[in-house]
C-alpha cells in the first residue's frame, strides 16, 4: 500500500511539473501540437527515475504531431529537475521523430 501511495504521489508531482511547462501559455502559443496529449500520453516515459523504456503507440502518435524543438526551447531548470531530457530525446527517436543533432533541450544538447 505504501508503494502505491508513493507511486501515486510521484506520478502526481511528475504530471503537475510536466503540466507546468506544457500548459505554459508561451509554449502553447508558440509550439504547435497537442501539449495536453503529450503530457497525458508520455509523462511516464520521461520520469527521472527508472529505466529508459520504449514509448507506447499512443505517446508516439502525439509526439509525431508536436513541435518538439519548440517545446525543448522552453524547458527550464525546474522542469529538468523532474523529467529526464535524455529520455525525452530517446522517445523522440523511438517514435521516428528524432531531434536534430545540436538541438538544445533545456541544458541538454542532442548528439
Amino acid at each position: 500500500m505504501a508503494i502505491s501511495i508513493t507511486r501515486f504521489t510521484f506520478l502526481a508531482l511528475l504530471v503537475c511539473s510536466f503540466a507546468m511547462i506544457l500548459s505554459n501559455k508561451v509554449v502553447s502559443a508558440q509550439c504547435s501540437g497537442d501539449m495536453q496529449g503529450l503530457m497525458e500520453q508520455c509523462a511516464r516515459y520521461v520520469q527521472k527515475s527508472g529505466p529508459q523504456i520504449p514509448p507506447s503507440t499512443s505517446c508516439c502518435d502525439v509526439v509525431k504531431n508536436v513541435d518538439l524543438a519548440c517545446v525543448c526551447s522552453h524547458i527550464t531548470n525546474e522542469v529538468e529537475g523532474i523529467i529526464s531530457v535524455e529520455k525525452a530525446a530517446f522517445i523522440a527517436q523511438a517514435c521516428g521523430k528524432p531531434l536534430v543533432h545540436g538541438t538544445r533541450c533545456g541544458s541538454y544538447i542532442v548528439r
